[in-house]
């Protein structure tokens, strides 16, 4: 149980640690988060607490949410994930969390939104091998058989076939945390994460099986 943040993806780059050797990472615009909601075990039967992100015009939300931010006196933010703790007394109503609460070093899991790459077939969307492509061959990229014919006389659920690719939600655990910028809060990533530049990541201190967080 631990406080993570929401950021944007603003793309990949390289930097070079003391040895020259290059790392790629993954440049993040991690908050500033706003802390709009405490909850309470008394009040909800639970320790969380819950943080807005992403600053926008107030006619983009609903009077029901404008009234909800108003509570802890917060803009109006496009944005809200929630975060369980074990003492939600440790966090006031307007808090700002920022990147600082991640150091280099530190390993973190992040959760995004994957790129959409829409219908794809059995080899781009499965890893599939391809039929022969020898002279009289009318299976080069065909799906093949899918199943029996009189038993079970139908398509098993969950058979890959071709499909929609990508637009899902992808967790990448256990990257590490290369650098954090505190007067710009941005937070380097060892590595690739889901989406494409722009897009919303959830960045938390990693879960290890195993070890308490």
């Amino acid at each position: 149980m631990s406080v993570g943040i929401l950021g944007t993806k603003l793309g990949m780059t390289q930097i070079f640690d003391e040895a020259g050797v290059a790392i790629p990472v993954t440049v993040i615009q991690a908050g500033p988060c706003t802390i709009t909601q405490l909850k309470t075990k008394q009040t909800d039967g639970y320790s969380a607490i819950q943080v807005g992100y992403g600053e926008v015009k107030p006619k983009a939300l609903n009077k029901p949410l404008l009234g909800h931010l108003a509570k802890s006196s917060a803009p109006a933010l496009r944005y809200l994930q929630e975060y369980r703790i074990d003492n939600e007394s440790e966090y006031t109503l307007g808090q700002q969390i920022k990147a600082d609460i991640f150091s280099a070093g530190q390993t973190v899991d992040v959760i995004g939104t994957s790129i959409g790459r829409g219908f794809a077939g059995n080899q781009k969307r499965n890893n599939f091998g391809r039929g022969p492509m020898s002279h009289g061959s009318k299976n080069h990229r065909a799906p093949g058989s899918i199943g029996a014919g009189t038993t079970p006389g139908r398509v098993y659920p969950g058979k890959r076939m071709a499909g929609r690719l990508g637009g899902t939600r992808v967790t990448i655990r256990q990257l590490t945390v290369v650098r954090v910028d505190p007067e710009r809060n941005l937070i380097l990533i060892k590595g690739s994460v889901p989406g494409k530049p722009g897009n919303l990541v959830d960045i938390v201190p990693a879960i290890v099986v195993g070890k308490k967080s």
